[in-house]
């Protein structure tokens, strides 16, 4: 019964884990460099600062920190910018995905290909922020397909946020 004994269950795991805080630290390291582009000095930028914080709090290496405010030096990197994405998912819940690209038609070509696999319809910017503040309740089978929709998107790597105005 070979792969089935404790180590390896262990050695399954932390590969899983492993790959999620690599996920979450490449998304931090993003953000932290799109914000630094402003101001490089923690001190002196309260978003920066939240984010380090933030990425101190998930035990992301100081390292990876001070590359990613570095890497604002370098012109390559620091011509990332933000985009945002709006979607009806099921159940006609409002979906604004937010990511920080390197290349935006790459990332929006990604992203619109995802969106279709998932079975959901891309609108113009600016259509579905009005939904935000009027909240959604999901039949349990929206619900289950909103879950599976969000987890599949965080998982891309340009995806910083995922919001939607259903209750979950």
């Amino acid at each position: 019964m070979s792969g089935h004994n404790k180590w390896a269950q262990i050695k399954h795991k932390k590969a899983i884990t492993d790959r999620k805080k690599g996920q979450i630290f490449s998304k931090l390291s993003r953000e932290i460099t799109l914000i630094a582009r402003d101001n490089p000095d923690p001190e002196t930028n309260y978003r920066l600062k939240t984010v380090v914080n933030k990425a101190r709090s998930l035990n992301m290496p100081q390292d990876n920190i001070d590359r990613a405010i570095k890497r604002v030096a370098d012109r390559n990197q620091a011509a990332l910018e933000q985009l945002q994405l709006e979607a009806v998912g099921p159940g006609g819940a409002a979906i604004i995905i937010n990511a920080i690209t390197d290349n935006r038609n790459r990332t929006i070509n990604e992203l619109k290909t995802l969106l279709n696999s998932l079975g959901l319809k891309s609108v113009p910017p600016g259509s579905l922020k009005w939904m935000m503040n009027s909240p959604v309740t999901l039949n349990d089978d929206d619900r289950q397909n909103l879950e599976r929709i969000t987890d599949s998107l965080d998982e891309h790597d340009d995806i910083q946020e995922v919001h939607t105005n259903a209750r979950i």
